[in-house]
């Protein structure tokens, strides 16, 4: 892997593009080979690996990713990056180039049309602080070809995706990101390999799709039990419930029908809860998106 961008080439870079990065999109570009090597060699890609990168800045994880994937359609929002990254890659990646689509698009849009040609099997990025979950999920949701992933968020992010039911962290992420996937905590990043620097920790997050553990169940229904739950944490699900199911007596019918104790709160449940709840819901219960 050869090619890659240190601090200067990144600052040089930009300089030579009139760039600097911004709060409002979240930008902090990594400028560490070693940082990306590690990323790219915890992604565990296989040969014929199509991946998505989400926000790829500079290029910085693109140059890496190219030598080792079978393509990298890489999303970027910022148009003068996007038009940008093609000459970049041509001149640090050489023929690995060819592999490359950018695509200047927000990724909170794009669908799996716009990214058939081939379809991604995996997300791999270093994704903007802002915008990291909302991205995740929607990703997840609009490509079923994407079997797994590795990307890099805000180390309190990270511990939020990860966390399972108890934790003083476990929450509407965590739920949702469990219906997709089986992740897990893949390491932490330090503030120094960015630029500009940071004030906290990144952490990297990998994930393997699975089977939603209801397929019978709609998305959307569990997902608005979810967001019920944890919107009044401290209030237990037979209140919390109740604007949901269309009042306490009703949320408390699901959760017993659930099997789900109606006194307990939303942080203690299995996303395997979440979804009998669900499916024990009155029918005029709301979904979600």
């Amino acid at each position: 892997m050869t090619g890659l961008l240190g601090p200067a080439e990144i600052r040089d870079l930009a300089a030579r593009l009139g760039v600097a990065p911004t709060k409002k999109l979240g930008q902090n570009f990594v400028h560490d080979p070693n940082t990306v090597r590690r990323i790219v060699a915890a992604a565990g890609l296989a040969p014929d690996d199509v991946v998505l990168e989400v926000g790829p800045g500079l290029g910085s994880l693109t140059l890496a990713l190219l030598p080792v994937a079978a393509h990298v359609h890489a999303v970027e929002i910022d148009r003068t990056l996007a038009g940008a990254l093609p000459e970049t890659a041509a001149r640090h990646a050489g023929p690995a180039a060819e592999r490359l689509t950018v695509h200047h698009a927000d990724a909170l849009r794009v669908t799996a049309a716009d990214l058939a040609d081939p379809a991604p099997t995996t997300l791999v990025a270093n994704l903007p602080y802002n915008v990291a979950v909302p991205v995740v999920l929607h990703l997840l949701a609009e490509l079923p070809s994407l079997r797994h992933g590795l990307v890099m968020v805000q180390k309190e992010v990270a511990d939020r995706l990860v966390a399972g039911p108890g934790s003083k962290v476990y929450g509407v992420p965590s739920v949702k990101l469990a219906w997709y996937t089986r992740a897990r905590a893949a390491g932490k990043v330090p503030p120094n390999v960015f630029w500009p620097v940071p004030n906290v920790d990144s952490g990297l997050v990998a994930f393997t799709r699975r089977e939603p553990p209801r397929p019978d169940v709609p998305r959307g229904r569990v997902f608005a039990v979810v967001d019920a739950a944890f919107a009044q944490r401290r209030k237990t699900l037979r209140a919390a419930l109740a604007s949901w199911a269309g009042g306490a007596d009703r949320a408390t019918e699901a959760l017993t029908a659930a099997g789900v104790d109606p006194g307990a709160r939303g942080e203690s449940l299995t996303v395997e809860q979440f979804a009998a709840i669900a499916a024990s819901a009155p029918a005029a219960a709301p979904a979600a998106r």
